[in-house]
């Protein structure tokens, strides 16, 4: 759902992302995940479609609501398998700038500009992530 309307290509970008984060050996991610996909997911403030509402109205469009099909199953079990899609670095981070332009790090500089996929930008960790 972190990916509605983004197509086949736009869900392997954050489940690559998501991946990364339970997998990634240090830093926030490592603490907080601890290896667990579900940690991951769920970690407050992170996917807003892991939240049932947003801005204190109710959020519709979150992982308890929706509907998944076979290309969902088949996208999740590929980035669980290990898959990443090619370019995608160690990316921890993304999102749609709706604009040409993507900002240079991300967030508080433990993030720099790594590529951009599609509408997404994407960003691998500084050594300032490390001490998150």
């Amino acid at each position: 759902c972190e990916a509605g309307g983004e197509g086949d290509i736009g869900m392997a970008e954050v489940a690559s992302v998501v991946m990364n984060r339970v997998r990634y050996p240090v830093g926030e991610y490592a603490r907080v995940g601890q290896g667990n996909l579900r940690n991951i997911i769920l970690q407050t403030g992170q996917f807003e479609c892991a939240r049932t509402s947003s801005n204190g109205r109710p959020n519709p469009q979150n992982i308890y609501n929706m509907n998944p099909t076979g290309i969902h199953y088949a996208i999740a079990d590929w980035a669980i398998a290990g898959n990443r899609l090619p370019g995608m670095g160690d990316a921890l981070w993304f999102y749609n700038p709706f604009s040409v332009n993507c900002r240079p790090n991300f967030p508080s500089n433990v993030g720099y500009f790594y590529t951009r996929i599609g509408e997404h930008c994407f960003y691998n960790p500084t050594s300032e992530y490390y001490s998150t």
